[in-house]
Parts: C-alpha cells; sequence; structure tokens
C-alpha cells in the first residue's frame, strides 16, 4: 500500500476544516453500534466520518443473530482505495471478525506509518456484544493482542475484555481494574482506558493508564437500560476528538462527557420492542448521539 500514500495530504486544508476520522469496524442494521454509531459520533461532534467495512451483521435490540466477515482483500481494497485519496487525522478500529481481517487493517496502518503518516489510532477491542453474542473469531484474540494493539495510541477494553487480552481473571475492583489496566501498557499500546461499567458501582470508573500513571475518571451512572453501541461510542467519540485536545486524559474526559449526555437523552428513543416470540420489548436500545445537535427531522 505504502506506493499509495507518497502524495496524500499534500493539499493544505482550509481554516476550520473538520477532523476527518476513519472508522475500520462493523456494520450494525439496527443503527446503534459499529459503523453507524461511529459516524453518527463523529458528526455529532463535528467531524468528518469515513468508514472501511470489516463484516455484516444480523443484528437488532435483543442481539446478534449472524456475523459474516467481509473478506481480508476487500479489506484490504477499501483502506487502499481510500487512503490513497483521503488524509485521515483520526482511526477508530472496532469489530475486526476474523483473524485474516485483524492482520489486514495492522498492515494498513504499518503502511501508513511507512509512509510517514500518523493519525491517532484508537483499538476498541470488541469482542463481545452488549446482548453477550460473539462478534470476534476466537482465532483473531491473538491477532488483535499481538499486532494491533502495539499500533495504538489508545486502547479501550471493557472488564472481561481486558481480562481476556491479559489471559486473567476479570478485575472485580477498581484496584484491579487499575493494575490491569497497566498491564495492558506491557503489551505495548501508549495509552489503555479500562472501562468499569461491569462493576456496577454507584458511579461510572474508568481506568486510564499511560506513562505518568493510572488516572481513575469518574461520571455519573445513568439508570437507563438503553446502552447498546456504548463502547463503540465512547472509542469513536476519543478518536475524533482527539486532534483537537492536548493530550489523552483531556480527550478522554471530553468523550466520557459526551457518552454520558448520550446516556441521559437515551431513553428518549424507543428503538426496538415491536414485540418477539419471546414477549415484550427486552433488549437494550441505543445511547443518543443527536443529543447535543438540534434534531432537524421528527417523526409527528
Amino acid at each position: 500500500m505504502g506506493s499509495f500514500l507518497s502524495d496524500v495530504g499534500a493539499r493544505t486544508r482550509p481554516p476550520g476544516h473538520p477532523v476527518v476520522a476513519l472508522t475500520i469496524a462493523g456494520s450494525d442494521p439496527s443503527g446503534g453500534a459499529g459503523i453507524q454509531a461511529d459516524l453518527k459520533t463523529f458528526a455529532a461532534l463535528g467531524g468528518y466520518g469515513c468508514a472501511v467495512l470489516t463484516g455484516l451483521t444480523a443484528q437488532s435490540t435483543t442481539g446478534v443473530a449472524r456475523v459474516l466477515p467481509v473478506p481480508a482483500d476487500m479489506v484490504t481494497a477499501q483502506l487502499e482505495t481510500l487512503l490513497a485519496d483521503v488524509a485521515v487525522d483520526a482511526v477508530k478500529i472496532g469489530m475486526t471478525t476474523d483473524a485474516a481481517v485483524a492482520r489486514a487493517v495492522a498492515a494498513a496502518l504499518r503502511d501508513l506509518r511507512a509512509a510517514g503518516r500518523a493519525p491517532f489510532v484508537v483499538l476498541d477491542p470488541v469482542m463481545v456484544a452488549t446482548s453477550g453474542d460473539r462478534l470476534l473469531a476466537a482465532d483473531a484474540e491473538a491477532v488483535l493482542r499481538d499486532e494491533l494493539l502495539p499500533l495504538a495510541d489508545l486502547v479501550t477494553p471493557n472488564l472481561p475484555e481486558a481480562a481476556v487480552l491479559l489471559g486473567v481473571e476479570q478485575a472485580r475492583d477498581g484496584a484491579e481494574a487499575a493494575d490491569q489496566a497497566r498491564a495492558l501498557l506491557g503489551l505495548g499500546a501508549r495509552f489503555v482506558l479500562v472501562k468499569g461499567g461491569h462493576l456496577g458501582s454507584a458511579e461510572a470508573v474508568d481506568h486510564l493508564a499511560g506513562g505518568n500513571g493510572v488516572v481513575a475518571l469518574t461520571a455519573p451512572r445513568i439508570a437507563t437500560r438503553n446502552t447498546h453501541g456504548t463502547g463503540c461510542t465512547l472509542s469513536s467519540a476519543c478518536a475524533v476528538l482527539r486532534p483537537v485536545h492536548d493530550g489523552w486524559e483531556p480527550t478522554v474526559r471530553a468523550a466520557k462527557e459526551y457518552l454520558t449526555g448520550a446516556l441521559r437523552a437515551a431513553d428518549g428513543l424507543v428503538i426496538g420492542g415491536t414485540g418477539t416470540a419471546t414477549g415484550p420489548w427486552h433488549g437494550h436500545g441505543p445511547v443518543q448521539h443527536a443529543h447535543a445537535t438540534r434534531l432537524l427531522v421528527r417523526r409527528t
């Protein structure tokens, strides 16, 4: 890919040009997670979003019925075609589906660096959906850990994902979560944000680890079952916000503030719950990505 990249970015962007953010992730037909959530987040925060698709899902607010990986050579073709034309400021990586796709994404990032282009890279190591359905093939876990993670500026695992990456038991409290954030730095990431949502504490406490230690970042825990896509939303917010913030701590704080607002407004959406064989709505609806923007189209 390197030969395609030499002249990209030579043009000077006009003042006020938005951050250009690329999501490399899977599709969620329900619109709450995956590339749909990422693009909504980019737009809500003033960025311009591009997308490379790694997989298709048959998915609703109640679960994932099927995952179909995009062939790795097609992922490579998408990346080569896009990056030969568009200079991106930030990259968010979500679901990589299988080992071949994960390797294709890693190769593209290495080529970018070899060409002297270094967008900020956020890796959300998506393994399991909110519903509990698996989204990453078992053979891809090692590739994600050994090849993709060292290329990331920020990695954003939840507690189960952090445990899988480290091969240890899931953290049971904030102190163990902080220890696992530090341990993940040893795998090559520059910064690690271990999300504490699974702890069930009164507040949502995440732990950001970097070269200067670990910082606990606290936000109110919002009482809602509409949490589908929270991990996608937070990681994409971190990606699009990093080019306009000085460092990862202020970036993550701003991203958490955006996500908290999206959770607060989530109950204003009624997405899903039309009734299934198992009874009335029992799924997880999406957050309200547009909470900070004026809604121009409303159903009457």
